[in-house]
């Protein structure tokens, strides 16, 4: 019976998240260059994340970011993903050595990056540098 109720309530915390999450649209999205540019150009906050879906430090950085992407007070965040493997043109462009890297912009400037961090306080404070 334990089982039971235990189930019951991890689906219903699941649909109750579901529901809450989708009050929002989600802003995380693939990198271009043109949505990017369009995005500086606006002068909009944009976090660039370099991921990889082998790394297990991006995999902790997720539910941070997906938190952050929720939060009311980072309504007009972009995010938008670089895969390592994938788009070494990117990667290189932007410096970037290693997957699990943040980059922060508020419009075309560069507010700060980070690599390897999963403390949901830092990686707030550095998305907070672009939305300010």
């Amino acid at each position: 019976m334990k089982r039971r109720a235990l189930l019951a309530a991890t689906l219903g915390a699941g649909i109750l998240a579901g529901a809450a999450g989708s009050t929002r649209a989600a802003t995380e999205k693939p990198f271009t260059q043109a949505t990017f540019a369009a995005a500086q150009k606006a002068g909009k906050p944009i976090l660039v994340h370099v991921w990889a879906s082998w790394c297990p430090t991006c995999k902790a950085q997720a539910p941070t970011l997906a938190a952050i992407e929720a939060d009311p007070a980072n309504k007009d965040l972009l995010v938008l993903k670089v895969n390592f493997d994938d788009q070494k043109d990117v990667v290189n462009a932007f410096g970037v050595r290693m997957q699990s890297t943040l980059i922060a912009f508020r419009g075309t400037k560069e507010e700060g990056r980070s690599t390897g961090d999963t403390d949901p306080g830092s990686i707030k404070a550095l998305v907070a540098k672009a939305v300010q």
